[in-house]
Formats: C-alpha cells, structure tokens, sequence
C-alpha cells in the first residue's frame, strides 16, 4: 500500500454521494464507501477516515484506488468475488431435484435437507455433502419438499357459473333497505386460558408468555354481515346445530330488520343451512312465516370466497381473537366491543369482483355452448 491514491471529486459526484447519504434504502457496505470517499475529498487522511467512518486501512484504499482508476460507479460497487466451485454437477443437482419430488423413504413422511443430504451421499461418489448446500441448490428450483399445501378443485360448470354470478349480482346492486343483503356464516373458536402468569411488556422487553396453555372448551360464532351498509353482528353461541342456525334466521327477521320486506341471504352449503332447519326449530307456522321474508342464495361448492363474510371473519380474528381469551363471558365482551367499534367507524367490505370481470377471468372455465351434456332420456 505504498501507493498513495487522491480522491477528487467533481461537483456532481459530490451531490450524488450526499444524495445517497440522506435517504432511501442502500447497502450499508455502500454507504460506507459513500463516506469515505466524502471524507477523502474533504481532505482527510486515512487515519482519521478509519476512525470517523470505522473502516479498516484496507477498505479505505481499495475504494479510492478503484475511484482513481476507474470512476464513482466502480467504487461504491461490490468486487467480483471468486467464491467456491460449486460442489454438486449438473447432473447431481438433477439427481437432487428428482429425489425431492420422489417419494419419502420408508418410516418418513417427508423429506428433509439431512435426509435428501444422506440419499446423495449414497448414490454420487461424494463422500460428505452439508445440508446447506441442499438448501441452496433446492432453492433454486423453488423446492421445498417438507411443505405440502391443499387446495379443493372445484368443478366449474353451469351450476357453479349461476350460483357465482347470482352471488356477485347481489353484491353489484343498488342499497335497498326494503330488500337487504347480507352474508351468513359462521367460525368456532377456542377458549385458551393460560397456565403461568404473562409478563407484561416493558421498556426494552416484549411480553413475555408461556407456550402451555388450558384448553376450556369451544364456543361457536354466527356472523351477520350487511352487504350495502357498514354494519356487522356477532352472535356467541355454545353449539352450531340446525337450532341454532334457525334463532339466527329469525333474530335477522325480527330483530335486526323488522321492516325489512325480504332478506337475502348470502350463505354457503352447510347442512344445517337450510330452509328445514327453521321446521326444525319452530312450529310449522312460525317457520313459514319467518321464511316468507327470507331468501336464500348459496355460494357454489368449494368457493366460499365469494362469501363477503368470509373477509371480516379475517378482520375479526386478526383484530380481536388473535390472543388468549379463556372464558365465554369474556370473549363475549370483547367481541362486542369490536363489534361497536367497528360499526361506530362505518367499516365496510370494499368488493371488487364483478359478474364482468368474472366472465373476463373465467372465461376459459366457462361451460361453453358445445358442452351441453345430454339428459338420460335422451339417446
């Protein structure tokens, strides 16, 4: 290092070191060399840049030699670094890759990065290979063998087609408080109580809470949710039978649109949703005359999605119930709470699919008007 490198910079230069410096999100290695190329130009030796900057001697004179026989641009970027030859061949990762999407060995439900590890040990001539290496080289192939997800196919045809459409009409129509909206559905929850004491946050210290904990039982909540208004009702109740679903039915009737001439209700395919569950419930003339100011609209099979409900379960969960709550009574309070909070803020459901842009979307997994599937009596 007996070369001594000058850093000069123009006023351009400048101003784009001192813009760097003042925002926006930057590797911290770059901003250091920002720095000290800054504090070069200024005059300072590199002694003082070392401890001003606290950067090593070594850092120092690798950023202004680039500077110098390069330009800015070489000298706030990263050398190339040669790093290590890759361990595993094209066709090892191959081998690799194949052996994630085969099937476990026998006694194992999946595969992990110490087995996959294990298995190419066996089968290539390398007589150690680390789990990082595995990791590295699965990730590139967006693998990750330990992870499974579900998902229900369902079967897009002339019946899911109505039932969507039908459900996004309702959503797409003008507010009548003669005939409202409103979405049905419902969500059980735990009741956890805790076994030790949590102990409160405090100043540089999160809460702090036991992994035990004291299942008390499960309680059901029936949510009502007004499509074209910002209201919402959450009812607590300890079983979700055709009973229960029934009181929802008439409770909506009597108490929470008496005026209203006809309800429509968006719900999904339950059992207990049905119109024999108020027969169930009720003696036959009550039921009918609680069903004659109803009216059912069931989402299709596997796309409880369409559902707005299912959104503010989302809502209610992450804001509310997302902690321990042991007992009914108490969950029943705070429910409420959020219940009028919430309502009191006019919250609503913001619904941005439509009929049309179903259609767009979907027009692939419409029936088309070839596909007519012909009925028994025909030939």
């Amino acid at each position: 290092m007996n070369v001594r490198y000058r850093v000069e910079l123009s006023q351009t230069e400048r101003a784009e070191l001192t813009a760097l410096l003042s925002g926006g999100k930057h590797a911290a290695r770059k901003l250091k060399r920002a720095q000290i190329l800054l504090a070069a130009d200024a005059g300072a030796s590199d002694e003082a840049i070392a401890t001003g900057v606290g950067a090593s001697g070594s850092t120092i004179y690798r950023t202004k030699r680039r500077f110098v026989l390069g330009n800015l641009e070489a000298a706030l970027s990263e050398e190339p670094r040669p790093g290590a030859a890759r361990k595993l061949s094209g066709k090892e990762e191959a081998l690799l890759v194949a052996t994630a999407c085969s099937s476990p060995p026998k006694g194992r439900a999946r595969w992990t990065l110490e087995l996959l590890a294990g298995e190419l040990v066996r089968l290539t001539e390398h007589d150690d290979i680390s789990r990082e290496t595995v990791r590295r080289r699965l990730a590139e192939n967006d693998l990750k063998p330990w992870r499974k997800d579900m998902w229900c196919i369902p079967q897009v045809n002339g019946e899911y087609v109505a039932r969507m459409e039908d459900v996004l009409d309702l959503y797409a129509e003008q507010p009548d408080s003669k005939r409202p909206v409103v979405c049905f559905d419902e969500s059980p929850t735990q009741l956890i109580g805790e076994v030790r004491q949590p102990i409160p946050a405090a100043p540089g210290q999160l809460e702090r809470y036991d992994c035990e904990y004291k299942r008390n039982g499960t309680v059901n909540l029936f949510i009502f949710l007004d499509v074209h208004r910002p209201w919402r009702k959450v009812k607590v109740t300890d079983s979700r039978a055709a009973v229960d679903f029934a009181a929802c039915m008439r409770e909506l009737a009597n108490v929470h649109f008496p005026k209203a001439e006809r309800i429509r209700v968006v719900l999904d395919n339950l059992s207990t949703h049905s119109v024999g569950a108020l027969y169930q419930a009720f003696p036959p003339a009550e039921a009918r005359r609680i069903l004659r100011r109803l009216e059912f609209h069931y989402v299709p099979k596997h796309a409880s999605w369409l559902n707005m409900v299912e959104i503010e379960i989302g809502v209610l969960r992450s804001q509310c119930l997302d902690r321990r709550i042991d007992n009914r009574q108490q969950l029943v309070s705070e429910i409420a709470a959020w219940e009028r909070q919430r309502n009191a803020s006019r919250a609503r459901i913001k619904w941005m699919f439509t009929t049309e842009k179903a259609r767009a979307k979907m027009g692939r997994a419409y029936p088309s008007e070839g596909s007519k599937t012909p009925s028994p009596n025909e030939s």
